[in-house]
């Protein structure tokens, strides 16, 4: 049997829903039977599904239940977990650079380090791209990570808090929320706070009149909300969310964030306690150039349509952080789950094609299945890509939520398996008749 120094090490940076799919399929096949070491590098210790961070920060999920432990499952999946942020990179070594672990305390708890491989895959994901707008970073929240979702429901609580107790007259802006884009993530998001503030102030604070003191804006600088998906999907969407009394403002692009709201290019003031930045995305700036490869203006590795960097065969990048061109279309695929997943399939095939000494890769082409919009209990629309002669369905209602929830559920089968979703979701159909539909603290 073969010594770990003579395996063909795979290491993927980055935890997300391409990468710790990829891990966990690469390791029940290569590292069960012993034919690669494969290592996943994550800066948290556990993972959710980053489509689900808008409930989380609403408050109607409960992270608690639905992260999953990296520890755990590199042990059952046959493949080994590292903790730690990766910042550089030597091409000519074949070594990655992960920063020193650092504890809340301020203590070092895991000592700088480097990793070799023979294939690297990054799939580092995203973060909120603020644009350089004056005041953004300092007085909004992004929705990147776990823990910023659950920073966001903290200060949402405690807002209610405040005002069920305050002896004074609600302030301009004390319980209105601004979220800055109208993407998928914003307008998600606007429709759970409808719910979840109702539900909250009624858990006692019957000094709140949601429907009088919780104003939610929703900000957008295109002339429509989802501006990258369907007119028709779109205008349902808006008008959803008008009947929520969710103010939804068009064609304005934010200028200034302030402690007392968002100022747009009009001269519109929007008065918020809490802003939220949604409006778009960038690759880590550690990517940016790092050892010579090629990056676009928002730092997302160019690759080819194999997935490899176009500087660097034994290097792969998937998901938010590549930028890959869609065939038969202008400018790249779309950052969206269902391509991470496309890809992370696609480079299962791609490692085990290299380890077996194959010099020709397979090569990438996005399929669109659609998109699908949740408006929490209210609504869930969407478009079905392909459904009749190659255009696209319109769908509402039930089925819309139920294709939507699937969704999820193929991502945890991904991860799991068959029998332990469906082992799962019966545990939860249960438990969730004696617990509150929102989380209260």
């Amino acid at each position: 049997m073969s010594s770990e120094t003579d395996l063909h090490h795979v290491v993927i940076v980055g935890g997300g829903a391409g990468g710790l799919e990829l891990a966990t399929r690469l390791g029940d096949s290569l590292g069960k039977k012993k034919k690669a070491l494969i290592t996943l590098i994550d800066c948290t210790r556990t993972h959710v599904w980053k489509p689900l961070l808008h409930e989380i920060a609403a408050g109607s999920m409960d992270p608690d239940r639905h992260e999953l432990e990296y520890l755990a499952q590199a042990h059952w999946h046959h493949f080994r977990f590292r903790l730690g942020r990766m910042d550089g990179l030597n091409r000519s070594t074949r070594e990655v650079t992960i920063t020193p672990y650092i504890d809340e305390d301020g203590n070092e708890v895991i000592p700088r380090r480097t990793f070799k491989y023979d294939t690297l895959v990054v799939a580092v994901g995203s973060t909120t791209n603020d644009f350089g707008i004056k005041g953004a970073r300092e007085h909004s929240l992004a929705l990147d990570t776990q823990e910023q979702a659950q920073k966001f429901h903290r200060y949402l609580h405690n807002a209610l808090l405040r005002a069920q107790t305050q002896n004074v007259v609600l302030q301009p802006g004390q319980l209105e929320v601004a979220i800055v884009g109208a993407g998928a993530t914003g307008v998600e998001l606007a429709a759970e706070l409808h719910n979840t503030t109702r539900e909250l102030a009624a858990y006692g604070l019957d000094k709140i009149d949601p429907d009088r003191d919780v104003k939610i804006s929703l900000i957008e600088a295109s002339d429509r909300i989802l501006p990258a998906l369907p007119p028709k999907l779109s205008y349902a969407v808006d008008v959803e969310l008008r009947k929520l009394r969710v103010n939804v403002f068009n064609g304005e692009r934010v200028t200034e964030v302030s402690e007392k709201g968002v100022t747009t290019h009009s001269g519109r003031f929007i008065p918020a306690e809490l802003v939220v930045w949604a409006a778009g995305i960038k690759a880590p700036d550690f990517l940016k150039d790092i050892d010579g490869l090629e990056t676009n203006r928002i730092n997302q590795l160019v690759v080819k349509q194999t997935l490899q960097t176009t500087l660097d065969d034994n290097i792969f990048a998937l998901g938010d952080c590549a930028a890959c061109p869609w065939l038969g279309h202008d400018g790249n695929v779309p950052p969206r789950a269902q391509a991470a997943h496309q890809q992370a399939s696609l480079l299962v095939k791609s490692i085990k094609a290299r380890i077996a000494g194959k010099e020709i890769m397979p090569e990438y082409h996005y399929t669109d299945y659609g998109s699908l919009v949740n408006l929490g209990r209210y609504s869930t629309v969407g478009s079905l890509m392909g459904a009749v002669s190659g255009g696209s369905m319109y769908i509402q209602g039930l089925f819309a939520r139920l294709m939507y929830r699937s969704l999820y559920k193929m991502h945890l089968m991904a991860l799991h398996g068959v029998m332990s979703v469906i082992m799962h979701s019966i545990g939860r159909l249960i438990s969730r008749r004696t617990e509150p539909h929102v989380k209260l603290h």
